[in-house]
């Protein structure tokens, strides 16, 4: 697994861990939705900017996106709105 997947699939777990959906993240960090969807991927050279944009919002450290993933890609987060 090469570094831009390992950023991927850690920023995914954290997200869903905490509840986020791509859009909330990226609106949160003013980064483009697409772009978050990327890095997930591993389809994109993420820059630092990005990565500290992310992790601040995510309230983790930049280094935690480096860890090697233990377990394969979270589940993902049930589709369609929240209900208010």
């Amino acid at each position: 697994m090469n570094t831009r997947e390992s950023i991927g699939l850690n920023l995914r777990r954290l997200r869903v861990e905490r509840g986020l959906s791509q859009e909330r993240l990226a609106l949160a960090s003013g980064i483009d939705r697409s772009y978050v969807g990327r890095i997930e991927r591993g389809s994109e050279n993420v820059t630092v900017e990005a990565l500290e944009a992310l992790t601040t919002v995510l309230g983790v450290p930049v280094r935690q996106l480096f860890d090697e993933p233990t377990d394969a890609a979270p589940a993902r987060l049930p589709s369609g709105r929240r209900r208010k």
